[in-house]
């Protein structure tokens, strides 16, 4: 079990800290919310999280294979809407530094549909995903 510890530090900006490692991580509210936007939102770090869980996931998928996926990049768009205010839809575009043969594609696009995060996030939250080999 991980365990993290939140601090608001004022002027709607908080600091969390990974206990075992000490990595700290700030938010900001963004600017179009009364932020200072000068670090990742809650909600930007939801989607990074996708994002990174994505690509780790794809990455234990394939390494049985001795494949590697390194420099592998995720693109994120993120949009919210309000009423009430929240994540609409994420779409990330995951761009492979090369091909892959159509089983090792079907088995990267396949695992990163079943990332514990993607499954967390709620159905009524879109999630766009397209693959695209150099």
């Amino acid at each position: 079990m991980n365990k993290f510890k939140v601090k608001y530090e004022g002027h709607l900006r908080t600091s969390a800290i990974h206990i075992d490692s000490g990595s700290i991580i700030s938010t900001d509210a963004p600017k179009d919310n009364h932020g200072l936007g000068k670090n990742f939102s809650p909600t930007d770090l939801l989607c990074t999280s996708l994002a990174s869980c994505i690509l780790t996931i794809m990455a234990i998928a394939v390494e049985r294979k001795n494949i590697d996926i390194k420099d592998t990049i995720a693109n994120i768009t993120k949009t919210m809407i309000n009423n009430p205010r929240r994540i609409a839809k994420i779409e990330i575009e995951i761009i492979f530094p090369k091909q892959f043969d159509s089983q090792t594609k079907d088995i990267l696009e396949r695992s990163a549909k079943n990332c514990p995060v993607h499954h967390a996030i709620s159905k009524n939250v879109e999630k766009k995903i397209v693959f695209k080999y150099l």
